[in-house]
């Protein structure tokens, strides 16, 4: 019996390429890979739903699940991040400590990406700053955001601003017409697909620019301590005409990504580039911190994050009500 041919887009993520490039296969499939950083991969998707299956920001799927977007989850999260770790100040802006940013100046590439839905919701339940007292600007344009996909308008009563078309994060954080975003220094600098790029840097003294967090390590073993979990920014879509045509590819595909995690996992250490001499410590450190698998796959495994994330979109005014898990993934993972 032929194979299902799918298309499949997606940024290159070592937990992932075993089932792009064939080392491993879902039973049934045969993949059509499609490499793509992730910024234009969601855009992509969200407007025109190119692709049969689909890497997807966690926020984005949420918004545009909530407005009847056809399409359909797996309990796939390979990509993670301490958000709240990547966010740096400038020195003059007077803030010491998180708690210093109520009032501030905060830079996000996208209001209503993960990585911005995980800051403002770590920033507010973990160290009681309000997204209402704060003042939020965005780098990215309407055209070319993922908003503009999903009809995204700012929350009522959030300050809300757009960063000039002539500026950047890293150039307005740089001179001081930012207290803080996401931008970790000029070595961090690469092209923006969507838009303009970061390597705008205007003037001033990358000196003045620190992390808000300066042990990224401690703060992110005290994340991992009180939630049990590491935030997931990405996970992986079905176009909803495939999914009702064959059910069946939801549980096979989900089959195949847990091999091909297992498949990457076993060759973990023989890939640590030679030029890192301290690498395999820096491996059992990681998880020592974390355990064996930061990044678990499956609904049950991943509840308190599900369970968290979808309480934060709600509550910062992304999803007109509290999602249901159950209307969010394939029916055969539901029980993963």
């Amino acid at each position: 019996m032929p194979k299902l041919t799918l298309s499949f887009i997606s940024g290159f993520n070592e937990r992932v390429q075993p089932l792009m490039d064939g080392s491993i296969q879902a039973e049934g499939i045969e993949i059509i890979p499609t490499y793509s950083n992730p910024a234009e991969t969601f855009w992509r998707q969200l407007k025109f739903q190119e692709f049969d299956i689909a890497e997807m920001s966690m926020s984005s799927y949420l918004i545009a699940r909530s407005r009847g977007m056809d399409m359909i989850a797996l309990p796939v999260f390979p990509t993670r991040r301490l958000f709240q770790t990547e966010v740096s100040i400038h020195l003059d802006s007077g803030v010491k400590e998180p708690a210093d940013l109520i009032g501030k100046r905060i830079g996000v590439a996208e209001y209503q990406q993960t990585a911005a839905l995980w800051i403002r919701g770590i920033l507010e339940h973990d160290f009681g700053v309000s997204q209402y007292k704060v003042h939020w600007y965005m780098e990215r344009t309407e055209e070319l955001s993922h908003g503009g996909a999903t009809g995204f308008k700012p929350p009522p009563g959030i300050s809300f601003n757009r960063i000039p078309l002539d500026k950047s994060l890293a150039s307005m954080l740089l001179s001081n017409e930012l207290d803080a975003a996401p931008v970790r220094g000029p070595w961090t600098m690469r092209p923006n697909v969507l838009g303009r790029s970061s390597r705008i840097t205007g003037t001033g003294d990358w000196n003045k620019v620190k992390p808000l967090f300066p042990d990224r390590i401690a703060e992110g073993e005290r994340f991992f301590k009180k939630h049990g979990f590491l935030p997931a920014n990405h996970g992986y879509i079905i176009r909803g005409d495939i999914y009702r045509k064959y059910p069946w590819v939801a549980f096979n595909l989900y089959s195949g990504f847990v091999k091909a995690k297992a498949f990457a996992q076993e060759k973990l250490l023989e890939r640590i580039p030679s030029a890192l001499f301290f690498g395999p410590e820096y491996l059992a450190m990681t998880r020592r911190l974390f355990g064996d698998d930061p990044f678990c796959y499956g609904i049950k495994g991943n509840l308190a994050l599900l369970e968290t994330i979808i309480d934060y979109s709600y509550e910062q005014g992304l999803t007109p009500r509290k999602m249901k898990i159950e209307e969010l993934f394939a029916e055969s993972t539901l029980g993963l």
